[in-house]
């Protein structure tokens, strides 16, 4: 990225600077949607959870349609042909059989699309190449390029870049042609397993494909992969590239690179960005640059930090939303800090903000971390009465907090009520059951559910590892700690390890 000059002084934002505080700040007002929004002060001790949710806020918007008359292009009786008015028409044979067998193939074609939509929309990658494999052996399939882009994203996130570069080739030899979407689809699928060496290859073959050109979509996704794993130079030479490309960053580009240099702690230069963004008329910085900055510091603790560029972003005219407030209630809660939690859950009810499943997630693990198994559980009960749908992080602070409380009976039925609800069994859902495990001194029932982990093709990072490898010395399993080493190095070797960095997503889906 080019070196900028400096910005002029009403413009240069500098953390030892503050800008004038929201009158909010001082105590409670009437508020109304789309007024200032500004941190309330704490109220409560308890954390208060209502037993109605408010009502989700609709957007209606009427888009007119025109229907345009279809232009004839030849006169009555004339092409296509049309029968003579005294000719006999030949009698069609077996209608009802045809339309049966139509019926019923039309039927089945809906039941395996819609089967497929399901394992997606579940993120059940096995389940949906199963279903996408009986569909294209039926005489109705034909290849789309939807079907294969939700699989493409789907696998990299399950971390399966390697089965998505064997769809990919498969979708090619189908004759259904490849675009710089779906390349970009096939690369960020490598990225997001942190697989940059890959990544960069796909981007060099694109380069030579004349339909294929990379564009800002594609490089801000190599930005990112770049800004996780602290490669700070590639994303320079990544910048000038794109610059040479005549291709210019967007808000969604300079946001992951905030996000990289603030999980760096490199703040100077996250401030050089944001400096830039204000100057700039094309990437303004927008509400997800506001998350990112008070996740950066609600991450690092640095709760004053935070709260006061809440206040400047306030003044910059950049309204909340509801990650906002959950990014604020996260932060709160891991710094025990429930007067504060409670009051910002207070002011999104005050202002019709819908409490989401994140928002529970945040109290949950708030509660998870110190082991107070009872405020957790009435936590979640109240997320289910509210019809409010749990995910896998649900279930992960769950276990945890179960483990933390010594409660291990309770972890093995959240891990069963876990599969009734048909949660997807990711890394981090593994971590947390063989930590559990772990706490528990039940190292065998810790070994078969590693094994099961490999069994099920999910990916083992370094904090499984090093869960289980704790667990053995502290047995004093010497043995068990030499095998399970050199394992983890096979494993890093043979790329099968694909730690991804979460990165922006983290900041922003709080």
């Amino acid at each position: 990225m080019a070196a900028s000059s400096s910005p002029p002084s009403s413009l240069y934002l500098s953390f030892s600077s503050s800008l004038p505080r929201s009158p909010l700040l001082g105590g409670a007002t009437t508020v109304r949607r789309g007024a200032a929004v500004s941190l309330p002060a704490p109220s409560s001790r308890r954390v208060i959870l209502c037993a109605l949710a408010p009502t989700a806020r609709k957007s209606a918007a009427a888009s007119p349609s025109s229907a345009a008359t279809k232009k004839r292009h030849w006169k009555e009786g004339e092409y296509p042909g049309t029968p003579e008015a005294n000719g006999r028409r030949r009698p069609l044979k077996n209608v009802k059989k045809k339309l049966d067998r139509q019926s019923k193939a039309t039927a089945w074609a809906s039941t395996v699309t819609e089967a497929l939509s399901d394992r997606i929309l579940k993120k059940q990658w096995m389940e949906a190449l199963e279903v996408f494999e009986m569909l294209r052996t039926q005489p109705f399939y034909q290849p789309k390029e939807g079907t294969y882009m939700k699989l493409l994203v789907l696998l990299g996130k399950s971390g399966q870049p390697d089965r998505a570069r064997q769809l990919f080739d498969t979708m090619v030899e189908e004759g259904c042609g490849p675009t710089s979407e779906l390349y970009t689809a096939l690369l960020g699928a490598y990225c997001r397993n942190n697989l940059i060496d890959e990544a960069f290859s796909i981007l060099s073959r694109m380069k030579g494909l004349p339909n294929c050109q990379p564009d800002v979509f594609t490089y801000s996704i190599l930005i990112k992969v770049c800004v996780d794993s602290s490669r700070f130079d590639l994303v320079e030479s990544l910048y000038r590239e794109m610059a040479d490309r005549l291709i210019t960053p967007n808000t969604v580009t300079q946001n992951i690179v905030l996000s990289g240099y603030g999980r760096a702690g490199k703040f100077d230069q996250m401030e050089k960005v944001l400096s830039g963004m204000l100057e700039s008329t094309e990437c303004k910085p927008d509400v997800w640059t506001m998350n990112i900055i008070l996740s950066v510091f609600g991450n690092k603790g640095q709760i004053d930090v935070m709260e006061k560029w809440y206040e400047k972003f306030r003044n910059f005219g950049i309204e909340p939303e509801t990650r906002t407030f959950n990014i604020l209630i996260g932060a709160y809660g891991k710094k025990r800090m429930y007067d504060k939690m409670s009051s910002v859950m207070e002011y999104m009810r005050k202002l019709q903000f819908p409490w989401t499943t994140s928002t529970y997630n945040n109290v949950i693990e708030a509660f998870a971390d110190v082991g107070d198994a009872q405020n957790m559980e009435y936590t979640f009960d109240q997320m289910r009465a509210e019809d409010m749908k749990a995910d896998t992080k649900t279930f992960c602070c769950l276990i945890r907090g179960y483990a933390n409380a010594g409660l291990f009976h309770k972890v093995l039925s959240t891990v069963r009520l876990a599969g009734k609800f048909e949660i997807p069994e990711n890394t981090s859902f593994y971590n947390a059951v063989i930590s559990a495990c772990a706490k528990a001194e039940d190292l065998s029932e810790m070994e078969r559910v590693f094994q099961q982990m490999k069994d099920k093709h999910c990916r083992r990072d370094s904090t499984t590892y090093s869960i289980m490898l704790e667990a053995y010395r502290k047995e004093g399993m010497h043995d068990k700690v030499y095998d399970l080493e050199q394992e983890k190095e096979e494993t890093v070797l043979d790329g099968s390890e694909n730690e991804y960095a979460p990165g922006l997503e983290s900041a922003v889906d709080t």
